[in-house]
């Protein structure tokens, strides 16, 4: 069996949880299986290099920004290249250049083009452990970029999927995916199986078990994930596109604080209006998600829109900059809000799931700002101070909790 085997920040942030990795990946090395580790960089070391930049650079150039976070994988893929020659198997560390995988070349969020497998390969038929840095690629300039936070899961998945390999484990500091966060919702449970596009709605709309484009990635080449826990042996969760038990109405509740609802107020009421106002942020990549349109008054109407945190700035900056092409009376932005989502396969045949779950806000007194929906999910925007509150209230109204 060939077996990626991906491990996050915390699983990896001190030498001794490195040494406790290494000796669980050299188990199924043991048994004979090839194994490649996929890492995060060290807990926190991410987030240390992006204020160690900010200290030097308020606005870093995202091309040197991406230099220097490709060293936080390097590091961890070297240390356990390290530890397991301790614990006498032969292994190599590679990053993204000496694979090498290949990206787009957007800086900060590229996008990954192909794998180049050859070398992997090599060092596997060599009998070693193969560890590959999450998180980096190279552009076609020979530069190195990174994927985004999160990038770690959609490196190990589209090694995977390259590779060909028979399982992608994905290890966590939790065991699974649960109900709901269980940082936030006690009563959350965990559960043994979810589908594709279920997990993927729960990771976009802010459960943080995977990375949204590692799970896209998945179901297009139909790689099996399985999400576990680093810290313990627990049974984990499996992905995939069937489960076996019969689909509970609602697999999950997801709560997302990093969403900025921005609103256009007083657009012109005619056809083309909402065209020329996605237009101008589609081309600089910023991703919409829920959208309400008011009804036209007077000539006259209103678009309010949301955008993740990260984006929010440059785009109002390039709404205020077109200010004389969309001849909109004012923009706004509210940063204090945040995307409730419920997703599960089961409400496709169910009516009546939306009005259960505005009846479990209502009766918490909780306002709801804007409302998307799909086939699998419902989504709402309420104040980000109602967050946790909405969280367990709409868990409970669905039994999440229960066996």
């Amino acid at each position: 069996m060939l077996i990626v085997k991906k491990f996050g920040g915390t699983s990896v942030g001190n030498p001794d949880r490195i040494m406790k990795i290494a000796a669980r990946c050299i188990e199924d090395y043991s048994r004979g299986d090839d194994v490649v580790v996929v890492l995060s960089a060290m807990d926190q070391t991410t987030d240390e290099l992006i204020d160690l930049a900010h200290k030097v650079n308020e606005k870093p150039p995202k091309r040197e920004l991406d230099m220097l976070l490709a060293t936080g994988e390097q590091v961890s893929a070297a240390m356990m290249a390290m530890a397991m020659d301790r614990l006498g198997v032969r292994a190599v560390s590679l990053n993204a250049f000496q694979v090498p995988m290949h990206t787009t070349s957007r800086y900060g969020s590229a996008r990954l083009k192909r794998i180049d497998t050859d070398r992997i390969m090599h060092e596997l038929e060599d009998r070693k452990i193969v560890i590959v840095t999450g998180f980096q690629g190279v552009n076609k300039y020979d530069d190195f970029t990174t994927l985004g936070r999160g990038g770690s899961d959609t490196t190990a998945v589209a090694l995977a999927a390259s590779l060909h390999a028979d399982a992608c484990e994905i290890y966590t500091d939790v065991d699974g995916v649960y109900t709901a966060d269980p940082r936030i919702c006690p009563k959350a449970r965990k559960l043994p199986e979810i589908t594709y596009d279920e997990m993927l709605d729960l990771s976009t709309l802010g459960a943080g078990v995977l990375h949204n484009r590692s799970v896209e990635m998945a179901k297009k080449y139909e790689v099996r994930l399985i999400v576990r826990s680093s810290l313990n042996r627990s049974e984990g969760t499996i992905v995939e596109e069937r489960v076996n038990v019969e689909k509970m109405l609602i697999s999950g509740v997801a709560l997302d604080k990093s969403a900025d609802r921005i609103s256009v107020i007083g657009l012109r009421d005619e056809p083309g209006v909402a065209f020329k106002l996605f237009d101008v942020l589609a081309k600089a990549n910023i991703n919409i998600d829920v959208i309400l349109q008011s009804i036209g008054r007077d000539g006259l109407k209103d678009i309010s829109f949301t955008v993740s945190d990260d984006d929010a700035d440059d785009a109002m900056q390039l709404l205020q900059d077109s200010q004389t092409r969309l001849h909109y009376r004012d923009l706004s932005i509210n940063k204090e809000v945040a995307k409730l989502s419920i997703v599960g396969a089961g409400m496709m045949s169910n009516p009546g799931v939306a009005a259960k779950m505005f009846e479990a806000l209502y009766n918490e007194d909780i306002n709801i700002n804007m409302i998307s929906t799909s086939e699998i999910r419902v989504t709402v925007l309420i104040s980000e101070r109602d967050g946790e509150r909405a969280v367990n209230a709409v868990h409970d109204a669905f039994g999440l909790g229960e066996e």
